[in-house]
């Protein structure tokens, strides 16, 4: 498994499968045992298998049809072997990670015990964890051909993170502040709702609310307002202007595309919490649509309610992939992998057909 780190991750793992799993001589033998016809249907299945994983590696895209749940489950026993907890004969001597003392809980996770990332980059491959490392790897790919098919074309990179959408904004914050040092306030369109007040707190950074304007029975975006709330702050203090696509009634989504291309003009950075957004086709539009007319640089979802998995991750994504690599630099430590994992799982049974089967129906 050395020769991981040297070359194309993708590559090794298929290459490790299709040589050691099902090789010639395997083949062989197993028709000695069970005869000629039988073997070879048995080889036929494990090829059927073996294809898929080809694609998947090779393609690094969201199937378009879901995978059979044994499959998943075969994949994922496999990449588990490739983590040093679960390499045969190994002795665990000095090891301080991956010692799982419950069986049921190392079955929960497929015994992938070390997590991701190392401790200068969450997205890093981790020396003790190749399986592990290669399905985050995938989930981020799988996750931006998503996000690209249903609307967000304009997307470069995609980081799943194993944080909820607050702590989410907080690391994408301190990611655009270490660029920005100097700049210390937050213009922010209210909304009645704690997380991204409470997000740019954690930041150590300054709210300047701006009221919304009644339109009827809605409450929109006053851009003007949210204009002359920058140059009250002085346009060299703002860090970044945040945006939501979706809060509760009557508060309406706000004016992402006006917005991005006042960020734009007054040059400072822009997020978008789009927390609820990836189900909506019309928040994916005018997260888009700014990206194509204006300036948006993060944009911050929810995995549980976007991907239908359990609360504890986010998808952060951008434009931009230098910007979003220095956020994934931002987070300090290695990390839990179970959201990518709960991720990627449902990414490959859903497809992207049973992705957008559910969108329709929504």
């Amino acid at each position: 498994f050395f020769f991981f780190f040297s070359g194309d991750p993708c590559f090794f793992v298929f290459r490790a499968h299709r040589e050691n799993l099902m090789e010639p001589r395997v083949v062989d033998e197993v028709k000695r045992l069970i005869g000629d016809t039988y073997g070879e249907q048995a080889a036929v299945a494990h090829h059927r298998f073996s294809r898929l994983l080809l694609q998947l590696v090779q393609q690094r895209k969201c199937p378009v049809d879901g995978w059979p749940e044994g499959s998943i489950e075969l994949l994922l026993h496999e990449l588990s072997l490739m983590d040093s907890n679960n390499f045969m004969g190994n002795v665990g001597a000095g090891e301080r990670e991956a010692r799982v003392a419950s069986s049921l809980v190392a079955r929960r996770h497929f015994r992938l015990g070390h997590g991701v990332g190392r401790s200068g980059d969450i997205a890093a491959i981790q020396p003790k964890a190749a399986g592990s490392s290669l399905i985050a790897v995938l989930t981020n790919a799988l996750t931006l051909d998503l996000v690209r098919q249903i609307g967000l074309s304009r997307m470069q990179a995609v980081l799943v993170v194993p944080v909820a959408t607050g702590m989410a904004l907080v690391l994408s914050l301190l990611a655009l502040r270490a660029q920005r040092p100097h700049a210390t306030h937050v213009v922010w369109p209210r909304i009645d709702q704690k997380t991204c007040l409470k997000a740019i707190f954690a930041a150590g950074l300054q709210p300047v609310v701006v009221e919304n304007k009644l339109e009827g029975d809605e409450l929109r975006t006053d851009v003007a307002a949210v204009a002359q709330a920058i140059h009250s702050a002085g346009q060299h203090r703002v860090l970044c202007v945040i945006s939501t696509t979706s809060c509760f009634a009557p508060r309406a989504h706000d004016r992402v595309v006006e917005l991005a291309e006042l960020c734009r003009q007054e040059d400072v950075f822009h997020i978008v919490n789009n927390a609820y957004g990836l189900q909506s086709s019309k928040c994916c539009h005018l997260v888009n649509e700014g990206c194509r007319v204006g300036r948006v640089d993060v944009i911050v979802q929810s995995t549980d309610k976007n991907l239908l998995v359990p609360v504890g991750g986010a998808i952060i994504m951008g434009p931009d992939r230098a910007l979003i690599d220095h956020v994934s630099k931002t987070y300090p430590g290695r990390a839990s992998m179970s959201p990518a994992l709960d991720v990627f799982i449902t990414l490959l049974q859903l497809g992207v057909a049973g992705y957008q089967k559910l969108l329709q129906q929504r």
